[in-house]
């Protein structure tokens, strides 16, 4: 039983760390855009990503475009 919770834990972490890793990427290489075209980059990157609506990845390249990393890497 425990092995199972360990293992569901250990894909949860490596599923963030993928996210942040992709959300970090797109801050360097679009700090600064257009919000549209961060929104749009994102949206290729980060496709069926679980929880993140259109609400949360607009957020994310608002803070993108102004030039901050959200990913916090």
């Amino acid at each position: 039983m425990a092995e199972a919770s360990l293992t569901g834990t250990d894909v949860e972490h490596e599923a963030n760390r993928l996210l942040f890793r992709a959300v970090h990427e797109v801050a360097l290489g679009h700090a600064g855009a257009d919000v549209s075209q961060v929104v749009a980059v994102l949206r290729r990157r980060l496709v069926n990503v679980p929880g993140l609506d259109d609400h949360g990845l607009r957020r994310i390249a608002e803070e993108i475009s102004v030039g901050r990393d959200p990913s916090g890497l």
